[in-house]
């Protein structure tokens, strides 16, 4: 069978980035506190992504004593999300290795919970383009292809903020599904990573590079795939101070 991710892995610098991204998440996951505490970490790499990927999409960053502003549904479901994959051993990732479409419902319950009608909770839009562009997607992030986790993670993020298949929250699943990957795939099993806060920190090149990769150009696919792995790389770094912090 065609490996339909295979002609990304040579573009310029697309396996140069993915390999620096997978190097720098191994060293953040061998540092000491992070080879006993993990779990500790863990929870800050999911408060610090959600906090991210929320103000990303419009939503806040500050948190109550409680944990979450009740009044903001965006930060809130980031929080959900993150929380439900917070340090790699809960049943959402099982789910998305046994069946990812259902995995994928799930996360937009979390994430979408306040933001739109009961009945639109983990279903997508009805059209079949969705369907069959979904279908094809979950199957390539989790076994069809052999590209790279960084590579994956990058497709299945940027698929998802193209085709925006939810009636609310696609940009939040979509960074959900990031991390997902990375965590599923063993590439930050843990999920220590805060590649979030890197697409912040420069959030109109992000919002151009995710358009440049859903126009399918060789130039704005590179863009995309080459910012995602930095990305990641730049989130191990977020997690060695997390973890320096915490030590």
């Amino acid at each position: 069978m065609t490996d339909l991710l295979a002609p990304l892995l040579v573009l310029p610098g697309v396996t140069d980035a993915a390999e620096a991204a997978r190097g720098a998440l191994a060293k953040a996951h061998r540092h000491r506190t992070n080879l006993r505490n993990w779990s500790v970490t863990a929870a800050e790499s999911a408060v610090r992504g959600a906090r991210a990927s929320s103000s990303l999409d419009g939503g806040g960053l500050r948190l109550n004593d409680a944990g979450v502003e009740a009044d903001d549904p965006v930060l809130a479901g980031a929080l959900r999300a993150n929380q439900a994959l917070e340090g790699g051993t809960t049943s959402l990732i099982g789910v998305w290795r046994r069946a990812p479409l259902q995995a994928l419902a799930r996360l937009h319950s979390l994430v979408a919970a306040d933001m739109t009608d009961d009945d639109r909770l983990g279903r997508p839009r009805q059209d079949a383009d969705v369907a069959a562009r979904l279908g094809l997607l979950v199957g390539l992030l989790t076994g069809e292809s052999s590209a790279p986790a960084p590579i994956l993670a990058a497709v299945g993020h940027g698929e998802l903020l193209g085709l925006a298949p939810f009636d609310a929250g696609n940009g939040i699943v979509a960074r959900a599904i990031s991390r997902l990957v990375t965590i599923a795939s063993g590439l930050d099993p843990h999920g220590l990573g805060v590649p979030e806060v890197y697409w912040l920190r420069r959030a109109d090149e992000y919002r151009a590079a995710a358009a440049g990769f859903a126009s399918g150009t060789s130039d704005g696919v590179t863009n995309w795939l080459v910012m995602s792995c930095r990305a990641l790389e730049d989130g191990a770094r977020e997690a060695l101070s997390i973890a320096e912090s915490a030590g």
